[in-house]
């Protein structure tokens, strides 16, 4: 087969579902960092404000499967133009709200408008990505999901304090119009469908992303048929670990780091700022890895190794920063955590395309949705057990622990089986 000679038609793909990721954290990071003008607006206490966050992940979860099933049909060009689409009126309609009840509603909707993103990406990673490109392509989706929150905490900062927390809300419900538009031009289902990409670069994705047609990919499915499968009660586990840790980082870090040490909040928000470029470090490193493994014939330990490091070091930052007595060293305990638990991305999202191939965006919607229930909880239970116990501590411990037992969750996963034979 002749060598690619030019820059691959795919890596543009790949670039969309970049921008797609940023922007889905950049609407996400939005409410945490115009929580106090919000609440001060709408007259929310902290407890209110976890289930406005909660109610995000809740709708978040819940579409979790159906998003997916929907991309699987349809194909992820139409999905995820429609589902950009829905998300962006709800975050221009979050910059409307006027009490607690209707900023309750626009972010569950918000939520189940999100859902589909990462399902939908999946199955354009089934479709157009090489299986030993795999990994570093799911770290750099990823990485654009952490960056965007990271850079949008002092470019939200500024715009509230400029423009208002509402005017913010409509400002990145238009960008997301745009890439919605965008992307239904010029992307295509698959690479057969595509008028730009050379016969070259077809025929080398078409004979590296798995088998073309499999009987098991072929059969109808639903919420019930991934039920049955160990591999995919196992992925949704150690996701809903993963997610624990991280959505703290995305909803109550801000807040508890400019509370906790009377920090501005331009401070604040560069702090806050630390932990998410480091998951977008953990993100590439991980992907880096995983490819590098699997190169060398391990498919399986691919997958295992990465993840289960990434455990570990998010257990030990977790733990690390109970004994933090100032911002810059919480910031950098919490960094290694967050560092660690997105190295569990890559491997996650990669592991979804191995075993469902054709189904990846049921699949990964299936984990996703799991991982989900873990952000609801966190959610909610940051602020209950800070008014409970007076202290954060007994939160990093339950972080912590459940980071340990995804290490045991991930030694019992079979990459190499599809989702209906384990």
């Amino acid at each position: 087969m002749k060598q690619e000679s030019y820059f691959p038609r795919r890596y543009f793909m790949v670039f969309g579902t970049f921008l797609l990721a940023l922007l889905l954290y950049v609407d996400r990071i939005c409410i945490s960092v115009a929580k106090d003008p919000i609440s001060e607006a709408l007259n929310i206490s902290d407890k209110q404000m976890g289930w406005v966050l909660a109610a995000f992940s809740l709708g978040y979860a819940l579409f979790q499967t159906p998003a997916g099933i929907l991309a699987d049909r349809f194909g992820p060009r139409k999905i995820l133009a429609a589902i950009v689409t829905i998300w962006s009126a709800f975050t221009a309609l979050t910059g409307l709200a006027f009490n607690f009840i209707s900023l309750l509603i626009v972010r569950f909707f918000f939520g189940a408008g999100e859902a589909g993103a990462f399902p939908g990406m999946s199955r354009a990673i089934y479709s157009w990505i090489p299986l030993k490109e795999r990994g570093i392509v799911t770290g750099i989706n990823f990485s654009g999901s952490r960056l965007g929150a990271a850079f949008a905490l002092p470019l939200v900062v500024w715009l509230i304090d400029a423009f208002g927390w509402e005017a913010t809300f409509f400002i990145f419900g238009a960008i997301g119009v745009l890439w919605a538009i965008a992307w239904y031009v010029l992307f295509r289902d698959s690479p057969e469908d595509h008028k730009g990409i050379s016969e070259v670069e077809k025929e080398h994705i078409l004979s590296t992303r798995q088998e073309r047609d499999s009987a098991v990919s072929k059969e109808k499915i639903d919420f019930g048929i991934l039920l049955k499968s160990k591999n995919m009660w196992l992925a949704m586990g150690q996701y809903f670990c993963s997610n624990f840790t991280f959505f703290f980082a995305l909803t109550w870090l801000f807040p508890y780091i400019k509370d906790e040490y009377g920090l501005t909040t331009t401070e604040a928000g560069f702090y806050t700022a630390l932990p998410l470029v480091f998951g977008a470090f953990g993100n590439w490193f991980a992907g880096w890895l995983i490819d590098l493994i699997f190169k060398k014939g391990k498919w399986n330990k691919s997958r295992i190794f990465p993840a289960s490091l990434g455990f570990l070091l998010a257990a030990i930052g977790l733990f690390g920063s109970i004994y933090a007595n100032d911002a810059l060293s919480a910031v950098l305990y919490l960094s290694l955590a967050i560092f660690g638990a997105d190295m569990t991305l890559p491997p996650s999202w990669a592991f979804c395309v191995d075993i469902g191939k054709k189904h990846s965006g049921a699949v990964s919607g299936t984990m996703n949705m799991a991982g989900n229930v873990g952000a609801f909880i966190t959610a909610l239970i940051f602020p209950y057990l800070l008014d409970w116990t007076g202290s954060t501590t007994l939160f990093f411990i339950i972080g912590g622990v459940l980071n340990i037992t995804a290490i045991f969750l991930w030694f019992k996963m079979k990459p190499e089986l599809h989702f209906s034979e384990y």
